[in-house]
This record gives C-alpha cells, structure tokens and sequence, in this order.
C-alpha cells in the first residue's frame, strides 16, 4: 500500500467512524509525508543522489562566501592603503617636502 492509499483509508475510515485523535494524528502524519515526497519530487531531489547533490551546493555556497568575505578583506585592505599614502603625500607637502616629491 503506498502513501495515498494510506491517506485516504485513513480518511474514509475518519469519515465513517468519526475521528478519534489517533486517527487525525496519521491523518496529518500521513498528509505531511505525502507533500514532503512531492515537494522533492518536484525539486529534482527524490533521487538516491540527492543528498550528494545538496552536500555539494553547500560546499558550493561556503565557497562563494569565504570568496566574497576575502574580496572584501582585500577591498578594505587596499582602501586603507591608499589613504595612509595621501595622507603621508599630505603630510609631506604640508611640511615643506614638496621638492622631494616632484
């Protein structure tokens, strides 16, 4: 007996006996299941390699985000450089070191 079977013996007996809590509780069980399959089903992940294939998205993701954090870093790096040498070009000139800079 697959899933839908289940679910809708579950839901004639509910309707012909009324519903007790056990019967609402593998209702629902039953239901929850049935739409998790599907929703993977229709994700392309109802296959025996669907879990290597989310391991390598992760991996994936990981690894766009540790490249984007170290293009940040050098970004901010190389900012940080450029500002400490106008501020030293600005130091110099304010000092009278001009004729050293040209």
């Amino acid at each position: 007996m697959n899933r839908e079977d289940m679910l809708a013996g579950l839901i004639a007996q509910a309707a012909s006996t009324g519903a007790d809590l056990v019967t609402l509780r593998a209702i629902v069980e039953e239901s929850s299941e049935l739409g998790a399959v599907r929703v993977l089903a229709r994700m392309g992940l109802d296959d025996a390699k669907a879990h290597e294939d989310l391991s390598e998205l992760r991996e994936l993701l990981a690894a766009w985000r540790d490249a984007k954090r170290s293009a940040w870093r050098a970004f901010v790096s190389w900012a940080l450089r450029g500002a400490a040498a106008l501020l030293l070009i600005g130091l110099a000139y304010r000092l009278g070191f001009s004729e050293m800079l040209s």
